[in-house]
């Protein structure tokens, strides 16, 4: 008997997702979101600028190009489980500010990452930082509850969505003022972004499907990631040597993870990382 592939994981969150703001399988909430071409023109030409005044979030990853991190707070992961009472995510978020990181990143997401918009705004509060909202995107409320809890940026899953519905989704951000991180994965991903107006795009190392990581196989992407945007390399970083790794490929900023959320010291664990 041939064995059954991986579950798919990614698919499975989704589906949670979509339950909770009342969606159909399949469907995206896209309600008072610009259309394509509203959205595109809605895209900084220069990574790190805005039509207006300039997104804090942008701005603090452009300010340390090549050296800036992007500190997580998670409460949990389907790997992991619940991590709930065994750190103090605010005073974690405090820390990272305390030793250089440059932004913070809270995941929302409640069913199997254990964490919710009130979560980010106690963390944003706590640490000063600007600070990024990782959901799985569905429904345009997911940001409009991201800016009332004082996020700067948004994640944007690519593999999520076709490239008019990503566009109409970055579009929806922008118009609240967040910046739309767009996370691919795989070449697929990265030509969604094909003719289009960037201004941050990261690569995940960590297969959502599988959660199997490979920091290799997205320095292979590099060079079809958008020449204007800043670049950022998501998790499975665990040493200054991979940060460093990472930074020769051309990679801008730093999005760190669990080897600071189970670290009994993050702010040490931070300044480690740095060190290259």
């Amino acid at each position: 008997m041939t064995s059954a592939g991986p579950p798919d994981i990614l698919l499975r969150i989704v589906a949670k997702r979509r339950q909770r703001y009342g969606l159909a399988p399949g469907e995206h909430d896209l309600a008072g979101a610009p259309d394509a071409a509203a959205a595109e023109a809605s895209a900084p030409a220069v990574a790190g600028a805005s039509s207006g005044p300039a997104n804090p979030f942008l701005a603090a990853l452009a300010a340390r190009r090549g050296r800036a991190i992007i500190a997580e707070v998670k409460l949990g992961s389907p790997r992991l489980g619940s991590l709930a009472g065994t750190f103090d995510p605010e005073a974690h978020a405090r820390s990272y500010a305390e030793n250089g990181a440059a932004a913070l990143s809270v995941v929302v997401e409640p069913d199997s990452f254990f964490g919710s918009y009130e979560l980010l705004a106690r963390c944003r509060a706590a640490s000063g930082l600007p600070a990024i909202a990782k959901d799985f995107v569905v429904s345009v409320r997911q940001i409009a509850e991201a800016n009332a809890a004082g996020a700067d940026a948004v994640l944007l899953i690519a593999s999520l969505y076709d490239p008019e519905t990503l566009r109409r989704f970055a579009g929806a951000a922008r118009r609240l003022g967040l910046a739309p991180l767009i996370e691919t994965h795989d070449r697929a991903d990265v030509e969604k972004l094909a003719g289009g107006a960037w201004e941050l795009v990261g690569v995940n190392n960590r297969d959502l499907r599988t959660f199997l990581v490979n920091l290799s196989h997205s320095i292979s992407l590099v060079p079809q990631l958008p020449a204007g945007a800043l670049k950022v390399a998501e998790s499975g970083l665990h040493t200054a040597a991979d940060i460093g790794r990472l930074r020769q490929a051309g990679f801008d900023a730093f999005l760190i993870g669990e080897s600071l959320v189970s670290s009994r010291n993050p702010g040490m664990k931070l300044r480690e990382l740095m060190e290259r």
